[in-house]
């Protein structure tokens, strides 16, 4: 039947139409019988769904009666009374349709074979309507108009479900998200209470959430509008109720796990941190915080999602930056009073030095200038430290600083000229 001729059939009883012309005494003695049988066929209705689908769960209202029993009748009789007054639309009893759906959504299947059934049901009423028809005499335009005022009763029956299976949906979406939240608390608490292992065990298995041997930790940052929830699929644990979301991902070094995080955090930016054991995921998330961090002062590539593996020498030498920043005044305190910017040259062609390990012409190529520029360079060097820069203690220290300060920006990074 075509979609609009459906989409006036509720008006067709109540405006100019065959049915309408059926004399009120034909209308009155149909409804008559079809309120008196309203019980027989809701039984034959209800018989056959057992026959058909023998799986579905009986439930039981508190009289002992099929609640399933109880709603198909109700609907009949709402619909026949309605076609003696032939006014407005029959309203759908919501109770007990929006249950079934509600139930279909709780136990995990579709509403496919709920509509199936609703769908039979009107079959079958058609069928006793039809009976009940010839018998009083109503002519067959009628009859076909009452056919279809019951497939748009039957939207309104399947309409009621679709709200209880989505309101059953969100709670158990609701439910899930709660329960995921206290796995990744009890995942990424640093000290834990009794065996942490039996309490990971028993909250990953109430949300079907296979124990990995290995995760990363991501923090992610909001971006500036609104984006998408990543769809990082279920498989990895997302919170996104965290100021800085927070996700656990499974086995990170599995084939196929970048690439898909790479396209689901699109938009996103944030950092991964390192693949740990489960036991030690506290230690991936302080890593990435770290890297986040550092994102958020500009001393990491913001805009994309980082892995704190590719950036590990920027989070071992800025984040303790406080440490950092004092050795730096004591090792390059003979720079103090050469200016800022020949202090500047000086501490590039010193860690030039430091990093080729070569003599002149590899530090002056690394630096794109003369070589006898890079030996004037070393003479003012080695005058301004002395015995000290020929001890590694002291060589380590300066060049740990100078990465440092290169990584802040303050030093050109000559490695891009080689």
């Amino acid at each position: 039947m075509p979609p609009a001729a459906r989409t006036d059939a509720g008006s067709a009883l109540s405006t100019r139409s065959a049915w309408h012309d059926v004399p009120r005494f034909q209308v009155r003695r149909f409804a008559e019988i079809a309120m008196a049988e309203a019980p027989e066929l809701a039984e034959q209705i209800m018989t056959e769904i057992r026959r058909e689908y023998p799986h579905l769960p009986v439930v039981l209202d508190e009289s002992g009666e099929p609640m399933a029993l109880i709603g198909i009748r109700r609907a009949i009789e709402v619909f026949v009374q309605h076609l003696e007054t032939a006014e407005g639309r029959p309203t759908v009893p919501p109770g007990v349709f929006q249950e079934f759906g509600r139930g279909e959504g709780l136990n995990g299947r579709s509403l496919d074979s709920l509509q199936a059934i609703y769908r039979m049901g009107v079959r079958l009423a058609w069928r006793r309507f039809a009976d009940i028809g010839q018998r009083v005499e109503i002519p067959p335009p009628a009859m076909y108009e009452l056919v279809d005022a019951g497939y748009e009763y039957l939207d309104g029956l399947v309409d009621q479900s679709v709200r209880g299976y989505a309101e059953a949906a969100a709670r158990q979406a609701g439910e899930r998200l709660r329960l995921q939240r206290r796995l990744m608390e009890l995942l990424l608490a640093e000290h834990h209470r009794g065996d942490p292992a039996e309490a990971l065990t028993e909250r990953a298995a109430r949300i079907g959430w296979a124990l990995p041997k290995k995760v990363a930790v991501g923090v992610l940052l909001r971006p500036a509008r609104e984006a998408v929830a990543p769809a990082v699929g279920q498989g990895v644990l997302l919170d996104l109720e965290y100021e800085q979301p927070r996700m656990v991902v499974p086995e990170p070094e599995a084939a196929g796990r970048s690439d898909l995080l790479h396209r689901a955090l699109t938009g996103w930016s944030g950092a991964i941190g390192p693949p740990v054991e489960l036991a030690d995921a506290a230690k991936s998330l302080r890593w990435a915080e770290a890297a986040v961090a550092l994102m958020q002062r500009g001393l990491l590539p913001s805009g994309e999602v980082l892995y704190c593996t590719e950036h590990t020498e920027a989070l071992v030498l800025l984040q303790p930056e406080e440490l950092i920043d004092d050795l730096a005044l004591r090792c390059l305190a003979p720079l103090a009073h050469c200016g800022p910017t020949h202090g500047r040259r000086l501490a590039e062609t010193l860690l030039a030095w430091l990093e080729t390990r070569g003599g002149a012409p590899e530090v002056a190529a690394r630096l794109g200038v003369h070589p006898q520029t890079v030996r004037y360079r070393l003479r003012q060097i080695r005058e301004l430290w002395g015995d000290e820069i020929d001890d590694p203690d002291r060589r380590f220290e300066l060049e740990l600083v100078l990465r440092a300060q290169r990584l802040k920006g303050q030093l050109e990074d000559s490695r891009r000229e080689q």
